[in-house]
């Protein structure tokens, strides 16, 4: 295998001849998500983002956290993180777990993917990105033995862009890297540096465009629940109700679903299963969690829970709902500049974690995936419980479960926030069930 640079093809987005289709137009950046979704929105009067401003956003990001940090690049493994600062992609998931896909950004120098195969064409659409290398890989999977030898080749190239570009500054921050891959970078007088510090800073403030992409993400996702309620009925099983949402998500422009978190009756309580074979049956709460990776790359992360079929809530399930929708709504207006992350935790409204089982945390912070910082329950603080100020730009879930130990339904509920310089903005706006509130 070679492992010589290919230079990227600098060819103009659009500048194919005569309306004819080459390899760069059909990238699937450049196509966007499509006309079903594009329709939806227009007919909604949701601006277009500008997606070239988003792209030099993000990059100006992650250099001035460079900078902050004194570092002279970033090497990146992570899918999110390469999506944030390059918005290059190649099969997201299959790299999350194989590692043969990375970029290296520089404080002042050059961009530099280095891609599974050396497809230039993947990341054509953006021409911030300075050239595209052959990934050398050293996975097990693809070096065996050899996996050593490998991480020789591969962390001599890194240090050699590094000194070129890097003004004598040795210090390198990375997001995620095997031992045979630090091993050699240290062993070549690199000093390593936190990547994902670097990375959740510079992802947690949105610019303007970056809301308007994410609230066109929300509008698909929405639309997309609403099309999958058409197929709410008794007999359904889970797995064919997540596939509904998921089809219709997809079809708007969606990536992913980080997860298959969908439940009804005993298996809503406690949270946390994944959607089954079981049918739902009449008179059950069904609950959801989105986690959709959606148009443009942006995520939808919100949650709702739905009673199956004409039956009357129970008052069992009326509480726990009720429950749910006034902690939710409580914590919400908190949201506001210059509260701190503590703060919100201890004015968090919160249930008895003798009596009734929670979510994870109370809010988290959302962009292209779930991201910094995850606020947690009073109880859970201690020496090492970090701290930190809401700022205009960042983007939270508001989350709650309710159900009890003893038993009984479960409800999820969630609302993706933007936190404004007067306060906050509801991203989201699926309606609640009225007839489950007391």
């Amino acid at each position: 295998m070679s492992f010589t640079s290919a230079k990227r093809h600098h060819a103009k987005i659009g500048s194919h001849l005569k309306g004819e289709e080459d390899i760069y137009s059909l990238n699937k950046h450049a196509l966007g998500p499509g006309e079903l979704a594009e329709s939806e929105w227009l007919e909604a009067g949701l601006a277009n983002p500008d997606m070239t401003k988003i792209r030099e956003y993000r990059l100006k990001r992650v250099r001035e956290k460079l900078v902050e940090f004194d570092c002279a690049g970033i090497l990146l493994y992570d899918p999110l993180n390469i999506r944030y600062a390059t918005d290059s992609t190649n099969m997201s998931l299959w790299t999350s777990h194989n590692a043969a896909r990375y970029a290296l950004v520089m404080t002042d120098g050059p961009v530099i993917i280095f891609e599974f195969d050396a497809h230039d064409f993947l990341s054509n659409h953006n021409p911030l990105i300075t050239e595209v290398r052959h990934a050398v890989t050293y996975l097990y999977f693809t070096a065996g033995d050899k996996s050593k030898e490998r991480a020789k080749i591969w962390a001599s190239e890194i240090v050699d862009i590094v000194r070129e570009y890097g003004k004598g500054n040795k210090k390198l921050a990375l997001d995620h890297c095997a031992p045979e891959g630090i091993h050699e970078l240290q062993s070549n007088g690199l000093e390593l540096a936190n990547g994902e510090e670097v990375m959740e800073l510079a992802r947690l403030i949105k610019s303007d465009d970056e809301m308007k992409a994410m609230r066109r993400s929300i509008f698909s996702c929405e639309k997309s629940m609403e099309l999958m309620r058409n197929h709410f009925k008794p007999g359904i099983t889970e797995q064919e109700l997540w596939s509904r949402f998921q089809m219709e998500a997809v079809s708007r422009g969606a990536e992913w679903i980080e997860t298959r978190l969908l439940a009804s009756g005993p298996r809503a309580n406690p949270w946390y299963q994944e959607c089954s074979s079981r049918p739902i049956l009449s008179g059950e709460l069904m609950g959801f969690d989105t986690d959709l990776v959606g148009s443009y790359g942006y995520c939808t992360d919100m949650s709702r829970t739905w009673l199956c079929g004409d039956e009357k809530a129970t008052d069992e399930q009326k509480e726990i709902y009720t429950m749910g929708y006034e902690q939710i709504q409580n914590n919400m207006k908190l949201l506001k500049p210059g509260v701190t992350f503590k703060e919100l935790t201890l004015n968090a409204k919160e249930y008895s974690k003798q009596e009734f089982r929670h979510y994870s945390v109370l809010f988290h912070g959302v962009g292209l995936c779930d991201e910094f910082p995850a606020i947690p329950f009073s109880w859970e603080l201690n020496e090492n419980s970090f701290d930190g100020v809401l700022q205009p730009g960042m983007v939270l879930c508001v989350e709650t479960y309710v159900g009890r130990f003893s038993g009984g339904p479960g409800v999820k509920l969630e609302e993706q926030v933007l936190v404004t310089e007067g306060g906050h903005e509801l991203l989201t706006n699926y309606p609640f069930e009225t007839e489950l509130l007391i």
